[in-house]
């Protein structure tokens, strides 16, 4: 599944992700930050165009 890569094994991706941005963060506004990451799953995102749209998708105009 689509969430099961972005966790990684024993969720080590979504870790990697976390800190890195953590770090982002933390340099831009100069103080400690706390980043609560999850995983939502929406069945069937991929031919849902309000859901693509929404997550920053440019999608071609439909004819």
């Amino acid at each position: 599944t689509q969430k099961a890569i972005v966790l990684g094994k024993g969720g080590q991706l979504i870790k990697q992700i976390g800190a890195g941005a953590r770090a982002e963060i933390e340099e831009m506004i100069g103080t400690k930050v706390y980043l609560d990451l999850w995983v939502k799953v929406w069945p069937n995102w991929r031919k849902d165009e309000h859901r693509l749209r929404w997550l920053g998708f440019a999608l071609p105009p439909s004819n």
